[in-house]
C-alpha cells in the first residue's frame, strides 16, 4: 500500500504532535498542585493513574503512526527520479 504525500505528512506530523501535548500534559500533571493527581500524603490517586495510563497510550498510538508517516514519507522521497 502506498501513502500519499499529504497523508504521509499528516501522520507524521500527528505523530510528533501527540509527543509534544502529552508530555507537556505529562509533566502538569506530575506538578499538579490542585489535589486531583495527588492526595494529601502526596500519594497519587486514581486520576493521575488514569491520565499517566492515556499518556502512555497516546505515546505508544503517537509513535507507531509517526512511524508510518515516516516511512511514507521516505518512500515518497526515494521514488523521484
Amino acid at each position: 500500500m502506498k501513502l500519499s504525500r499529504p497523508a504521509s505528512w499528516f501522520l507524521l506530523v500527528f505523530g510528533v504532535w501527540s509527543w509534544f501535548i502529552w508530555i507537556t500534559f505529562v509533566k502538569n500533571l506530575w506538578q499538579d498542585g490542585s489535589g486531583l493527581a495527588f492526595d494529601d500524603a502526596g500519594e497519587p490517586t486514581g486520576y493521575f493513574w488514569v491520565h499517566l495510563l492515556l499518556a502512555i497510550t497516546s505515546f505508544l498510538l503517537g509513535t507507531v503512526v509517526g512511524a508510518i508517516g515516516l516511512r511514507g514519507v521516505r518512500a515518497l522521497r526515494d521514488e523521484r527520479p
